[in-house]
């Protein structure tokens, strides 16, 4: 009786699992097409690359993109029981812990340049220009690479050489040997992101003085609140995401079911949902962007009409 019920609980999960991947799949695709949308969108018109907040957004979009690919394959490999090189799961995992920190650390320079846009108008033009957007790309991907430095160096001290030859199931649990390696990855992330945070409260806060100074409703300055407070709601998930292995690894030694339905939910809402709020954020609350996004998608279906009647004749 007991093994046949062990037996049922195993066909329920597995069912279950089916359904949870399917569900990321229909997700992960929505959000890569949407993005891809959007790049194109941002390269159809000068004023746009050559314009910084649309260019640090184009920056978000290809780091979120990068991630939902990363991840998904990852997911998939883990689902069919695949393993590979270590060696290989190493690039990944550097790939994926740069995008990772990419994306909160440009929506802080972003938070930044509308800090300048509302609190320096004069100065503006100056600080935001495109050879300063190509320095600050440089930075970001200059700041986002240090933790991974520091995450790989302590798993190349302590791994052995062998281990790189071996075939694994890629897990981003399998590069903590030691407690003490936890440690170091949890204060290195807290770190960048007590940084990040305090700079969204100060950029909001210099934000708020300038639009209550401002004689009347100064529609700038409240939209530059809203999107201030949209990038601190994202750094917020992006930050509750590093606390979610760590929670996750707890709740695997007390129920299986547990830890598959916990595991789930963060990854929807932690991993996939900060990546759909950047096109929310830029994509259609941004007036220029929304109407050439609008007429991008006319053009699309406009096209796809002509080569259906096409076809057809």
């Amino acid at each position: 009786m007991a093994l046949n019920n062990s037996i049922a609980g195993g066909e329920s999960l597995q069912r279950q699992i089916n359904y949870q991947v399917i569900i990321v799949q229909v997700l992960v695709v929505i959000f890569i097409c949407i993005n891809l949308l959007l790049i194109v969108t941002f390269f159809s018109k000068e004023f746009f690359y050559t314009t910084m907040r649309y260019i640090l957004f184009a920056v978000t979009l290809l780091s979120d993109s990068i991630i939902l690919i990363i991840s998904d394959i990852l997911l998939i490999l883990s689902y069919f029981q695949y393993t590979m090189q270590v060696g290989l799961c190493v690039v990944f995992y550097i790939i994926s812990v740069l995008c990772t920190f990419v994306t909160p650390v440009t929506l802080t320079a972003m938070t930044l340049e509308r800090y300048v846009a509302i609190c320096m108008p004069l100065r503006h033009a100056e600080l935001c220009s495109i050879r300063r957007s190509l320095h600050s790309i440089f930075i970001i991907h200059s700041l986002s690479s240090v933790p991974c430095i520091v995450i790989v160096s302590t798993f190349v001290a302590t791994a052995s050489h062998s281990l790189y030859m071996q075939y694994r199931k890629c897990s981003m649990d399998m590069f903590v040997f030691l407690q003490w390696q936890n440690h170091v990855k949890l204060a290195v992330y807290q770190c960048y992101f007590l940084i990040m945070a305090i700079t969204i409260i100060f950029s909001y806060i210099e934000i708020m003085k300038v639009a209550k100074a401002a004689s009347g409703e100064d529609k700038k300055s409240t939209k530059g609140l809203r999107t201030v407070v949209l990038h601190a709601f994202q750094l917020f998930l992006c930050l509750v995401q590093l606390w979610c292995p760590f929670i996750e690894v707890a709740l695997l030694k007390i129920d299986l079911m547990l830890y598959v339905h916990v595991r789930y939910f963060n990854y929807i809402t932690f991993i996939l949902a900060p990546r759909c709020l950047s096109p929310l954020i830029y994509g259609l609350r941004d007036e220029k962007f929304s109407l050439a996004l609008k007429y991008n998608i006319k053009l699309g279906f406009h096209c796809v009409k002509s080569n259906m009647q096409i076809g057809f004749v």
